[in-house]
């Protein structure tokens, strides 16, 4: 078993331009807590201010326009109250010694017309193909089947390059590009959603256009040091898939790698290959280096099994979801051995302080 007090967890690493105190990373989770407006609350405030220890917090996502929101109560980065809200959140972690990524979010066909009445034209397509699935909204009123995006301009690049340009000027250390889980950069890389014949369409190689581009443009605009991209290779979600996955984003990692950025945040559960994504838990298979920018592993970790991907070479940083979510103060738990606190799934998406702001610290248990 390793010792978790020389756990490589808790060695300081630089991303980019950035330098954190430990390798424990908070994972973005949305949790639907955003005031009117989509402006993140005090009460946003406390939550990321309690889980400051952490080498690295990245937000929920964040939508960059107002049609690229597709849940109730997400937070937006697209106006001025919405910037002035998210700097007195990064204003709070820095002054506690943390460090901030913003999770720059446009959900494409999983969008909403009841959550931006000004925008219903520009929301009702897809990059192509067929539509999503029912939209799982946990609100039963918001239930409907996902339409499409527009296919005559799929450059989202201004909405995506605006948003990174407003996380700077909130003081986020870094932007997180979601390039994950089924929404919008994720719909134009997998062939089981991109069924364009123009030039964003067709080949692996024009599939992966729009990835190139809106990560070229992000890390133009803020500065390649600052950016992360996050993919999910496995992930079903949002009806996703792809006809040869492994191909698909080892050619996506090798476009984004002379590009000099941050870090890529890869989704692979403990023991899945990301190279292999058939590979279940427990596959002897190890994983090879998926980018030469520092790489994020995330999918279930814990103390030990974080301290092995390191340790192997595997990933240079692991971030943890629902782990965190639980436990505000979780680099010290893993750092003694301490008992976690049990997440409540229930309040998970949206609601009050419960099961989002009063989890105990080690302190108070």
């Amino acid at each position: 078993m390793t010792d978790p007090t020389t756990s490589p967890l808790f060695t300081p690493i630089t991303l980019g331009d950035v330098t954190l105190a430990n390798r424990v990373v908070m994972a973005p989770m949305t949790r639907n807590r955003a005031g009117a407006g989509n402006v993140p609350t005090a009460m946003m405030v406390e939550y990321y201010l309690q889980r400051a220890t952490g080498g690295l917090l990245i937000t929920e996502g964040a939508q960059v326009v107002p049609e690229g929101q597709g849940y109730p109560g997400t937070p937006g980065i697209h106006s001025d109250t919405q910037v002035a809200g998210w700097r007195a959140v990064t204003d709070a972690v820095h002054a506690a010694g943390g460090r901030m990524a913003l999770q720059l979010w446009h959900v494409g066909r999983i969008s909403h017309p009841t959550l931006q009445p000004g925008a219903r034209r520009r929301w009702r397509r897809r990059p192509s193909g067929p539509r999503a699935g029912l939209h799982r909204h946990r609100n039963a009123a918001l239930r409907h089947p996902a339409r499409a995006r527009d296919r005559r301009d799929p450059r989202r690049h201004r909405g995506l390059r605006g948003g990174a340009r407003h996380a700077m000027a909130a003081g986020f250390d870094l932007v997180e590009i979601h390039a994950a889980n089924g929404y919008l950069v994720a719909q134009f890389l997998r062939s089981g959603t991109n069924h364009r014949t123009d030039q964003y369409g067709g080949s692996l190689e024009n599939r992966l256009r729009f990835l190139v581009e809106v990560v070229s443009a992000v890390a133009g605009a803020v500065g390649a040091g600052r950016v992360g991209v996050r993919l999910s290779p496995t992930s079903g979600f949002n009806d996703m898939s792809d006809a040869d996955p492994v191909a698909t984003f080892t050619a996506a990692a090798a476009a984004l790698r002379p590009l000099g950025l941050a870090y890529l945040h890869v989704i692979r559960p403990i023991g899945e290959s990301w190279r292999t994504p058939a590979a279940g838990p427990g596959s002897p298979r190890r994983s090879r280096r998926p980018s030469a920018a520092r790489s994020q592993a995330n999918g279930g970790y814990g103390a030990e099994s974080a301290a092995v991907v390191l340790g192997r070479g595997e990933a240079d940083l692991v971030s943890f979801g629902t782990t965190f979510l639980a436990n505000p103060d979780l680099p010290e738990r893993l750092r003694s051995g301490a008992p976690l606190n049990a997440p409540d799934p229930a309040s998970f998406y949206g609601g009050d302080a419960r099961g989002y702001i009063d989890y105990p610290a080690l302190a108070a248990v």
